[in-house]
């Protein structure tokens, strides 16, 4: 079993600063790509920032110049430094991992209970 857990979600004013962070425990032999994507109520699920096992990162256009993603590899945990928030940031936001569990299988994707984010006055 491979689980992940969300946390630093909360409301925030605009202008303000969140970090969210995302611990993978359980059977794990190796972590991949980590990443965070989000959703708001009546849209899809996209991504906000994903970065590789080596620290290789890529961003929305939508969030470049404000979010940063890092990890901790001895930790399994990634994180996501949000600053200047807009209200349009607001929805909930799940960490995505691929994770292998076994020398003998490949890859497989988990995903976070998510976590709410709201920007507003």
């Amino acid at each position: 079993q491979v689980q992940l857990v969300e946390s630093g979600g909360g409301l925030v004013q605009p202008g303000g600063s969140l970090r969210l962070s995302c611990a993978a425990s359980g059977s794990i032999i190796s972590i991949g790509d980590m990443g965070w994507y989000r959703q708001a109520p009546g849209k899809q699920r996209g991504l906000v920032a994903v970065i590789t096992s080596a620290g290789t990162t890529n961003y929305a256009d939508s969030v470049k110049g404000r979010f940063t993603i890092s990890r901790d590899n001895a930790k399994n945990t990634v994180y996501l430094q949000m600053n200047s928030l807009k209200p349009e940031d607001t929805a909930v936001y799940s960490c995505n991992a691929a994770v292998r569990r076994s020398v003998w299988s490949g890859v497989r994707e988990y995903w976070g209970q998510g976590t709410q984010v709201t920007v507003s006055l």
